[in-house]
């Protein structure tokens, strides 16, 4: 047998090295190069791809290799002229920590085991309660993304509500137990079918939403009052389309009177309550009883990092606990696995901590207001567009636009792609073609604003 040699450390610095300045080329490309990859996915394979080396190479070379070849095959994502989807961009503050996660190798699951981590995921998550106005003995877990800290929480929710009904699932299962009413908004996100599907629980029953996609509150009334079984309600902070918010006030008085568990999914609308000028989007939110929401879409932070906030610990505890004889246990505190799907996990709770750090109290507010008057200048900009029409009342960061008729407005989007100078989507929304913008990115300016109009207005011109 071949001995196997460790890469010595020297090497190691190289290869970090040559990954910083590959880095600092990419974000610094971000303010003038085309939005969209300049390669496909098959000619990234052909320099890519190929037998798996026979022998070692140098990390250096490979990350040389990769820095290289790898930036015309990439979007520019982290752009201010990036709005096709919710996804946000990176803080300096996130990105450094979040390279830092990667060089500590923690594993965030046991508290006794990282003291460093276990310190800076609690004050992350008392602070975010705190930033959002959520009852402050609520347990947080740090997870991949909206859909996971969908299923997190709905997870505690079936759980909760099948123990009121006198069922113990954990024990039983689901076979032979009463079933799981889940009201939603005919408009909420799909990974809440999603999340429901990984969870036994199937199709959702749909409650009617109104032009913005908000539940209507009388028709989820008469769905309560039409059956009896253990019941999850299902609300949503920030439509895909619109960005309308349900009436949180409203929908969880009502919820809570037939005895329902109410989760709100709030993957980047839930942080209007961060700003005291937008907080009564999300009013009487804090009376749920469990919140998703996404720290690298409104917050900033790089994938992956999900947040789920359950009101009442022991419920997420007894949906995602378990014990293990090996295990390093903190008798006197819970563990952060115990809130999470994952044993092992990435410490992503420390980017979220750095950016709340580094911004504080006001500068979230100003992030959020930021980037909802980049909305607004949006709105303004296409409602000047001839035969373009702004199609949802603009609250919060979502503007959905259309051209004329759908083929046109589909034309439109196509070729703002081709034209590079910004990105944002195609949709479909209440059965029209629609071209959406979402603004999300810290880092997006006035100019960038401007520059994107301006690609818009070719796009739309062109025939």
């Amino acid at each position: 047998m071949r001995n196997f040699t460790l890469t010595p450390f020297s090497q190691r610095y190289a290869a970090l090295d040559n990954a910083i300045g590959h880095a600092r080329t990419w974000l610094e490309s971000q303010r003038d190069r085309p939005v969209p990859a300049q390669a496909s996915v098959e000619e990234m394979a052909a320099i890519f791809g190929g037998p798996l080396p026979e022998g070692p190479t140098d990390p250096a070379e490979v990350i040389e290799w990769l820095g290289v070849h790898a930036e015309r095959g990439l979007v520019a994502i982290p752009s201010g002229r990036f709005y096709g989807f919710v996804i946000g961009g990176t803080h300096p503050a996130a990105l450094a920590a979040d390279w830092l996660v990667s060089a500590w190798d923690q594993n965030a699951g046991l508290r006794a085991l990282t003291p460093t981590n276990s310190a800076l995921e609690e004050t992350a998550a008392t602070w975010l309660l705190d930033l959002l106005g959520l009852p402050a003995a609520s347990a947080v877990g740090f997870v991949t993304g909206g859909t996971m800290a969908n299923f997190t929480c709905l997870a505690a929710a079936r759980g909760a509500v099948l123990r009121a009904a006198g069922w113990d699932e954990s024990r039983n299962g689901l076979q032979g137990g009463p079933r799981v009413r889940v009201l939603v908004g005919a408009e909420r996100h799909d990974t809440v079918d999603l999340s429901l599907r990984y969870l036994g629980l199937g199709a959702p029953e749909e409650v009617a939403a109104d032009a913005q996609g908000r539940i209507d509150v009388a028709a989820l009334a008469a769905a309560l009052e039409s059956g009896g079984a253990p019941t999850i309600v299902c609300l949503q902070a920030g439509n895909v389309h619109s960005g309308a918010f349900d009436d949180f006030a409203a929908a969880i008085a009502l919820a809570h009177r037939h005895g329902a568990w109410v989760h709100v999914d709030g993957a980047f609308g839930l942080w209007a309550a961060a700003s005291p000028k937008l907080r009564h989007l999300v009013a009487g939110v804090e009376a749920a009883d469990s919140w998703a929401t996404d720290a690298h879409k409104t917050l900033n932070v790089p994938y992956d990092c999900g947040v789920a906030i359950v009101r009442d610990p022991a419920a997420l505890r007894a949906a995602m606990g378990m014990h293990g004889e090996y295990l390093i246990m903190d008798e006197a505190h819970r563990d952060p696995y115990e809130r999470v799907p994952e044993l092992s996990r990435r410490a992503r709770a420390i980017p979220v901590w750095a950016v709340l750090r580094s911004l504080g109290r006001q500068g979230v507010a100003d992030l959020v207001e930021q980037l909802c008057a980049h909305a607004q200048a949006f709105a303004s900009g296409v409602a000047g567009i001839p035969d373009a029409q702004v199609l949802n009342d603009v609250v919060y960061t979502q503007v959905c636009a259309s051209f004329g008729d759908d083929e046109h407005t589909r034309r439109t989007v196509q070729r703002l792609l081709e034209d590079g100078g910004a990105w944002m989507s195609g949709s479909t929304w209440r059965g029209r073609a629609v071209l959406r913008i979402s603004v999300s990115n810290w880092s997006t300016t006035d100019e960038d604003v401007a520059t994107s109009l301006a690609a818009l207005r070719r796009a739309a011109a062109s025939e």
